[in-house]
């Protein structure tokens, strides 16, 4: 595979990350449209913002916040009373028979004669009293509400938490997003400065071989020239093939991310080398940024670590006492018979007050010492977290560094190639060079702008990953307003 191959393809693939999207958007920058193919000219500002509102990770995340935010609201409902309505109907089957012993009423209570006959009378069930009805009916409100609930007042905070966490964690899916959305711009932006250079290098190839051609019809040249630059030109042309592909899977990956029909052709407003006059300020006002606090793997960490604190008060909170008020009205009515006669309605009501204190609850100590070792443990995770974010950082900026440095010696050898180029140029057509000499002159000129491209897309992904190392990037332009 030749060199300029190697670059087609580090062009469509590296550091491209399509995740899935499916979206169906109108976009209003269109300029032009083709009943095949849409084109769209747009900045890499239109492409963030289509893609920070539309895309479907974005939503979910967003619709987790207000998941989280419903769930501390029904924790909330816990402190407020709660009323209830119920109807109870019971059908006695068999009623209860209650024995007496009526030894204390002396003659009074025997049946007829003395204590042999009323134990006789008792064994055979005659002095037994059935009880009950045959219908009982219930019907009433109750109502009941905590008055003091130390667990449920944590819980409340605990919920605050999780709400920060739920934030959190949308903020790192639109970081991440932003990241993908802007390597995939990087890489449309070399396919196509690839390609242009590919066709450039065809462009010499064909004249070069027209030339040739026409030299060999004056007879100033030989067959075997006509054949040589005829298969210079042949060669050539594979790879701009491999470079309309790349550019093709370059434009879709960035229309998937975008959560837009991949048919749409998007053509960027810029090129790469744009991006050379503000790179020094650009990377000078990166690197002068330390500051990991804003990473969000480690702000998770942080917020799970409040969580676990939370979770350790809640535990706590067990050991302490609980009262709650409870209160009770109700009409009853029993009868015999049919359950819809006889009905006499009589109402109660109550009120009252229950106290709970633990005393011994040795399930609860064990998972209050768990919780204590969970809190301890976060503590040297964001210790290490943190000399890895730093480790990471410190090389990131030394490739941002290196990249830099890399461009200005790519921009240096292209003007060099460029002059050698027509130096060569001239040289050939009055007979000075020869082919060979005017062919690596070419090719020269094809490597170094190949390079120097790659060299601006490999920069420019190195400051985004360390936006999104440091969590740097502004969502707030591309956030829609509550």
């Amino acid at each position: 595979m030749s060199l300029i191959s190697h670059f087609l393809i580090a062009a469509a693939f590296a550091g491209v990350d399509a995740s899935q999207a499916a979206n169906d958007t109108i976009i209003a920058t269109q300029t032009a449209v083709d009943a095949a193919s849409p084109v769209v000219v747009m900045s890499l500002d239109n492409c963030l913002e289509v893609a920070l509102t539309d895309n479907p990770s974005v939503r979910v995340a967003d619709m987790e916040i207000e998941r989280v935010d419903y769930s501390k609201k029904e924790t909330m409902a816990q402190l407020f009373p709660t009323v209830n309505f119920g109807v109870n109907y019971n059908r006695m089957l068999a009623k209860q028979v209650a024995y007496m012993n009526m030894d204390g009423f002396g003659d009074l209570m025997k049946p007829g004669g003395g204590d042999e006959e009323v134990s006789r009378a008792g064994k055979d069930g005659d002095n037994g009293i059935k009880m009950g009805l045959d219908n009982s009916w219930s019907v009433g409100f109750s109502a009941g509400m905590p008055l003091i609930a130390p667990q449920l007042w944590q819980s409340l905070k605990l919920s605050d938490s999780q709400i920060l966490q739920a934030v959190e964690n949308a903020r790192a899916s639109r970081l991440n997003l932003a990241n993908g959305v802007k390597s995939a711009w990087y890489a449309l932006l070399l396919a196509l400065d690839s390609r242009r250079t590919v066709a450039e290098s065809l462009d010499m190839a064909r004249f070069t071989a027209e030339l040739y051609e026409k030299k060999y019809s004056l007879g100033t040249a030989s067959q075997y020239d006509v054949l040589r630059t005829s298969v210079a030109v042949k060669n050539v042309e594979p790879e701009l093939a491999q470079a309309d592909i790349a550019v093709k899977q370059a434009r879709m990956q960035l229309a998937v991310l975008m959560g837009i029909d991949p048919s749409v052709e998007i053509v960027p407003d810029r090129r790469l080398s744009d991006y050379e006059a503000t790179m020094y300020e650009d990377a000078l006002a990166i690197t002068s940024k330390r500051d990991i606090e804003g990473n969000s793997d480690l702000r998770q960490l942080d917020i799970n670590t409040s969580m676990l604190r939370r979770s350790l008060n809640i535990q706590k909170a067990a050991f302490l006492p609980t009262l709650s008020l409870s209160a009770n009205y109700n009409w009853t009515s029993s009868s015999d018979g049919s359950p819809f006669k006889g009905l006499r309605w009589n109402p109660y009501s109550m009120i009252g007050l229950s106290l709970s204190l633990p005393l011994i609850d040795v399930h609860n100590v064990y998972a209050t010492k768990q919780a204590k070792i969970q809190v301890d443990e976060m503590k040297w995770r964001r210790s290490d977290l943190t000399r890895t974010i730093d480790m990471q950082v410190d090389l990131a900026i030394d490739n941002i560094n290196t990249n830099v440095k890399q461009i200005a010696s790519c921009s240096e050898s292209v003007r060099q190639a460029e002059a050698a180029h027509g130096i060569a140029r001239s040289s050939f057509e009055i007979g000075a060079a020869s082919y060979l000499d005017l062919r690596d002159a070419e090719l020269a000129l094809t490597r170094s702008r190949l390079a120097y491209y790659q060299a601006i897309y490999n920069y420019l992904v190195a400051t985004g990953d360390l936006e999104l190392l440091l969590g740097a990037f502004d969502l707030k332009p591309y956030t829609p307003a509550r």
